[in-house]
């Protein structure tokens, strides 16, 4: 389901935050089908409604690259992403892009780009998508042969949603992580 960051909409545009209102709800509503519907039909129902997105800084190439991405299309959502990053994307939907152009740099075979630009994410943002960060960090790193860095990262992330423990176990992703680095 596609979030909408602050900012997204045009500010003191009452019918602009209609409108965007309206297509947020018919966006969420098309990927609430996307297990319901074949790849292109939902690809194609995506695409129409990004050619009338109301909102501006990359929100259509992003909604586009996601489904591409979400129907194991990785290679055309790669270029989709990098468009929305450069057309300016902000909010989440900013770090959206990153974690899922890692995830699909990943799977096309070139998981050395992913982990530079998802280490690059861990060093100059935080927010609650920094374990979804960390998780797809210990995926590629582990597809680069740097497993106990990968390890740590996941520890680490995990960490933070155990019942018991959370301290240690922070204290022991953090340290894995850091004995990886030269």
């Amino acid at each position: 389901m596609a979030i909408v960051g602050e900012g997204d909409e045009a500010a003191g545009d009452t019918e602009g935050r209609a409108m965007g209102r309206d297509w947020e709800t018919e966006l969420a509503e098309v990927w609430a089908q996307l297990d319901d519907l074949p790849p292109e039909t939902f690809r194609r129902r995506i695409d129409e409604l990004a050619a009338r997105c109301p909102h501006g800084g990359g929100v259509a190439d992003f909604e586009r690259a996601s489904a591409f991405d979400s129907t194991d299309c990785p290679e055309q959502a790669v270029s989709l992403y990098r468009q929305a990053l450069s057309a300016g994307l902000t909010g989440l939907r900013r770090r959206r892009a990153v974690i899922q152009l890692a995830s699909s740099l990943r799977n096309v075979g070139r998981a050395e780009e992913g982990v530079r630009l998802l280490e690059r994410e861990l060093e100059t943002h935080s927010d609650e998508l920094d374990d979804a960060v960390r998780a797809t960090l210990a995926l590629a790193l582990a597809d680069v042969g740097r497993s106990r860095e990968a390890v740590g990262h996941a520890v680490y992330a995990l960490s933070r949603h155990l019942p018991r423990y959370q301290r240690s176990m922070a204290a022991y992703g953090r340290e894995l992580i850091d004995s990886a680095r030269p």
